[in-house]
């Protein structure tokens, strides 16, 4: 006599959502034009080419696919499975320790396209609810890193004209995608209002992830990955904006400037000792605000530099040091005997040259 067979699992019920819009292929298109074919495919091995392809023969096959599951607020479990590539940090002394090497994450392709989808409604909606300060210049459809800088070297100028020291400290959250906590940034999604089918589905996709490591001898098999948002998503840097947006704090005297997890804080005053001292009360402000950690105590990275002089990078004529333990200590760019500070400030990728008259 064999056992009875077990019962069948129970059926998983899944509200549909009321404020839900049905997925068009419109939008999958659009989707699709943003991705390239030379991407690297996930552990399934299908390129952005297949899909494209499908998409072409019969356009609704993909939006009925993914409808359902952006109407529910669910992502299944098939399309969570990550390919992390284990490559070495070229010029490493030894390879004995993690951080040696870096990891590159292959996603699922057709899991990109809904991600691409869910990240364009929720940057549509990131305006209405106030998810992101106006300053931030990452991961919003119309702005960029060059945002960014020319509002720096507009500001700068501006002060310049008014004859006031300027200064700017460079900062970059430490451990950026890998310390978002799910929780704290659903409630804050909940909290802003945004649609509750796409706050489900942001949970739903953050839960239960795996990632697979490939290196010479690795175990093919499937490892849980329980922190953070992944590596290459089309939507990881959107919600780690929304994570952070803390951080952009409406200070006194202040002028707070971001692309994504770096952050140019920029003072000025009749004189760099007071612009100092209000770049500490800046940060000790922004240490305070920041969101919570799941594995670092600090936010912060150790300060770039801080640069000045006519007309915008921090100077001095000798090193100054910061008291504030989570800054540590570091030097400004001395002033040449006439005053004019000296060495280029790289920022953003982009190098800021002085001149004579200006940077």
């Amino acid at each position: 006599m064999f056992p009875p067979k077990p019962p069948p699992p129970p059926l998983l019920h899944l509200a549909r959502y009321e404020d839900y819009t049905p997925l068009t292929s419109e939008e999958i298109s659009r989707a699709l034009s943003e991705s390239s074919n030379t991407s690297a495919p996930g552990p399934d091995h299908i390129p952005y080419s297949v899909w494209k392809s499908v998409h072409r023969l019969k356009p609704s096959l993909l939006s009925s696919l993914l409808d359902p599951l952006l109407a529910h607020g669910f992502h299944p479990p098939s399309l969570k499975k990550a390919l992390g590539i284990v490559l070495d940090k070229p010029g490493k002394p030894s390879y004995d320790s993690p951080s040696s090497f870096r990891v590159i994450v292959h996603l699922r392709t057709l899991s990109k396209i809904l991600e691409r989808v869910v990240a364009s409604r929720l940057s549509a909606q990131a305006t209405i609810c106030a998810l992101i300060h106006p300053l931030q210049c990452g991961s919003l459809p119309g702005r960029s890193t060059a945002d960014a800088a020319l509002i720096l070297q507009h500001n700068v100028e501006s002060f310049y004209r008014l004859r006031y020291k300027v200064s700017t400290l460079f900062l970059d959250v430490k451990g950026g995608f890998d310390n978002v906590e799910s929780p704290s940034l659903l409630a804050l999604l909940r909290r802003k209002g945004v649609s509750p089918y796409l706050v489900q589905w942001v949970g739903s996709f953050l839960r239960d992830r795996t990632c697979r490591l490939t290196f010479q001898g690795s175990p093919r098999l499937f490892a849980p990955v329980s922190v953070g948002v992944p590596q290459g998503s089309p939507i990881s840097p959107l919600l780690f904006v929304i994570y952070v947006s803390s951080l952009d704090l409406e200070v006194p005297r202040t002028l707070i400037i971001s692309d994504i997890d770096d952050f140019g804080v920029t003072v000025a005053s009749p004189s760099y000792r007071t612009n100092f001292r209000l770049l500490q009360k800046s940060f000790s402000a922004l240490f305070r605000e920041r969101p919570p950690q799941s594995t670092s105590p600090s936010p912060f990275r150790k300060p770039n530099s801080s640069t000045g002089g006519p007309p915008g990078a921090m100077s001095s004529r000798a090193p100054c040091r910061c008291n504030d333990p989570t800054i540590g200590s570091y030097n400004h760019y001395h002033l040449s005997p006439n005053g004019i500070p000296s060495g280029n400030q790289r920022w953003y990728g982009l190098v800021y040259i002085y001149y004579a008259n200006g940077w």
